[in-house]
């Protein structure tokens, strides 16, 4: 149907919108502000937005990483980096992308909008959710410090036996690239746990699981995944620990232990890893698609039952990565057909997004441009991933730069992708103005021409030959033209990333030069009931409960048809928003006991890898952080208990931990 702008028609009665206001809730007379806020905060948003810097801190590093590897593979023969120095700068630089880059921009955009979406005032545990940052951010940090003390991890992202074994990785780099992911996994399980339980358990009145945003659908399948692909690499994890510091034998062959269980163990883990990373940024640009196409999501069930049936199927794949290994007939052709029906689901997202934007009226700014470029990107390199379905393909493209070209494909062009686009479209709400379109799209153009230099170059690198993690080649070979290009559209890549950072720094010092200016709580029009609140989003999220009453529910209260059939705008999201004005209940307490209690793991994980008598202060303060945590009220202290009842009166959904 199409739709009639202009002056807003008379609300009808009884809508939502007639509700009365019973309570303000949710404000904090004494909020602490400044850098003690962030280091205590509870608040999800924050969490969120920390989650964002910290995984765009690694970005840089990871860049840096990647940068240097094109710069040893721009000509032939080059000596800029040693064979070990490269061998530990590949290996970082995948460990850093995966783990503290694209994972955890995932997580920034499931804590700051999830229980936006659901109607919720916070996540269910507050404090739970702030100790999943810190031991992430914790572990991470960790991870890196072995930079410094004796080199980085050398065996490649996925770390594979006997190459991880002491014989062949003397050095202390694996122990931390092992016992760093181990604490930073620590993060994502506890994340998990706490966003399911969001979800299932605080959602507004009226929200059924099949009016949930298709954004939530994604992340509460992301959070299953990780809920069970965690455990399975912690095992791994722990297998290789004893061996390296306590002289087990779970991976060496001279002692009859088989190195292929590494490998099973490792992507078991790894193949939803791979959906765990895509599947928020697919609900990202579910989002952002029909907001921009003027049309509601086309198939929304299908839509849902494909990230769903994705998150199944992704646990029967994982032997794809290991047809070269003697796993046998049956197994690779079991595995190949696998493989070829998750396909299926992929697709018929594909097809969903194009079937939304066509004959929609689009608005082509930067978040729907970049939310288009995952469409194509992402298509690229899941049509070079299907080819790995055939075995005798997948054994002439295993561990060749065909490989490489198709999972950047489908992670950068893919997932990063989908994230930049969220923050150009979220942006507002978390921070109170938005980005800059001009430089926007020029953020969006280099990235695309950039990131199609770099890595398209690279299938024809991998049909030609050329072998992952090579440190160098000879001028005979002739890869010398397409290593030169990738090489250079790798620095177009790198300063065109970078411009999203640079595009809220001057969107900054604009807005604060302007005075500050309110952007409104909807300033895209938006279909979801986090464009009910004021921008940015105030600390008590909802003045009141929302009661949704249907899919899109904030779009419906805004559009209606009239005599003739047609939809017409009824009211503006800002005549619809909630003031952001609520006052007299208490919030969930800061604590700076989670960050204590993160603090405890790296300092018992230098303990094992160094002396374990480190791992006695590391476990006091273990201790003395759950001690400390089980002890600390869960309310605000600063307003008086005689609130509760009104707490209860205004429908406050959160448990505390």
């Amino acid at each position: 149907m199409a739709i009639i702008e202009g002056e807003p028609l008379a609300l009808p009665s009884g809508t939502p919108d007639d509700r009365p206001n019973p309570l303000g809730v949710f404000a904090r007379p004494h909020n602490a502000t400044g850098f003690k806020d962030w280091l205590t905060t509870v608040d999800h948003k924050k969490i969120g937005i920390m989650y964002g810097a910290a995984a765009m801190f690694f970005l840089i590093l990871g860049g840096v990483s990647a940068l240097l590897i094109r710069i040893q593979l721009a000509t032939p023969n080059n000596t800029f980096l040693s064979a070990d120095a490269y061998n530990q700068v590949f290996t970082m630089h995948g460990t850093i992308m995966v783990f503290l880059v694209v994972m955890p921009i995932g997580a920034a955009f499931a804590n700051f909008l999830m229980p936006l979406q659901v109607g919720a005032r916070d996540v269910a545990f507050p404090r739970i959710n702030a100790f999943s940052f810190w031991v992430f951010l914790f572990g991470g940090l960790m991870l890196n410090t072995s930079w410094f003390l004796g080199g980085g991890a050398d065996g490649g992202w996925f770390n594979y036996a006997p190459n991880n074994g002491i014989a062949y990785s003397p050095s202390s780099g694996i122990d931390f690239w092992n016992i760093g992911l181990l604490i930073a996994g620590i993060g994502s399980l506890t994340g998990a746990i706490n966003l399911i339980t969001t979800v299932l358990n605080m959602r507004a009145p009226g929200m059924s699981f099949m009016k949930m945003p298709v954004f939530v659908w994604m992340t509460l399948v992301t959070q299953f995944l990780l809920l069970f692909a965690i455990p399975v690499l912690t095992v791994a994890q722990v297998l290789l620990m004893l061996d390296r510091q306590f002289d087990s034998n779970f991976f060496n062959v001279e002692q009859g232990a088989d190195p292929l269980l590494w490998q099973h163990l490792f992507w078991i883990f790894g193949h939803p890893e791979v959906y765990l990373m895509i599947l928020p940024a697919f609900g990202i640009v579910s989002e952002i698609i029909p907001t921009f196409s003027r049309k509601p999501i086309f198939g929304y069930p299908f839509m849902v039952f494909s990230g769903v049936a994705i998150g199944f199927m992704g646990w029967g794949v994982w032997a794809h990565h290991m047809f070269v290994s003697g796993l046998g007939p049956l197994s690779v052709s079991a595995f190949s057909v696998a493989t070829m029906f998750i396909a299926v689901p992929t697709g018929v997202k594909i097809l969903n997004w194009l079937a939304t934007m066509w004959g929609g009226k689009l608005t082509l700014n930067t978040a729907m441009l970049f939310s288009i470029g995952l469409v194509t990107q992402f298509t690229i390199g899941g049509l070079s991933g299907v080819s790995h379905a055939i075995a005798p393909s997948d054994t002439q493209q295993t561990d060749t730069y065909y490989i490489v070209a198709h999972f950047h494909y489908v992670l950068f062009g893919g997932a990063l992708f989908g994230f930049v686009a969220g923050m150009y479209f979220w942006w507002p709400k978390a921070f109170g103005y938005k980005l800059g379109e001009k430089l926007g799209k020029w953020n969006f153009w280099g990235m695309v021409i950039g990131f199609n230099l770099t890595f398209g170059p690279m299938h024809i690198l991998g049909l030609q030959g050329m072998p992952r993690r090579m440190q160098t080649y000879d001028d005979a070979m002739g890869l010398n033209l397409w290593n030169f290009v990738a090489s250079v559209g790798s620095f177009i890549l790198g300063v065109a990333t970078l411009l999203v950072l640079v595009n809220a720094y001057l969107s900054s010092r604009k807005w604060k030069a302007a005075g500050r200016p309110d952007v409104g709580p909807d300033p895209w029009d938006g279909r979801t009931i986090e464009w009910s609140i004021q921008s940015p989003a105030p600390n008590h999220n909802f003045d009141v409960d929302p009661v949704v009453t249907s899919l899109d529910d904030f779009w419906h209260r805004k559009y209606a048809e009239d005599e003739s059939g047609k939809i017409r705008r009824v009211a503006t999201g800002a005549q619809l928003a909630q003031p952001g004005n609520g006052e007299g209940v208490h919030l969930p307490a800061s604590s700076y006991w989670p960050i204590v209690l993160a603090a405890s793991f790296p300092i018992i994980g230098y303990g094992i890898m160094f002396t374990l008598w480190l791992t006695i202060p590391g476990g006091l303060l273990l201790v003395l952080g759950l001690y400390g945590w089980s002890l600390e009220p869960a309310d605000d202290l600063d307003l008086p208990h005689d609130h509760d009842d009104h707490a209860d009166l205004a429908g406050v959904g959160a448990s505390h931990d």
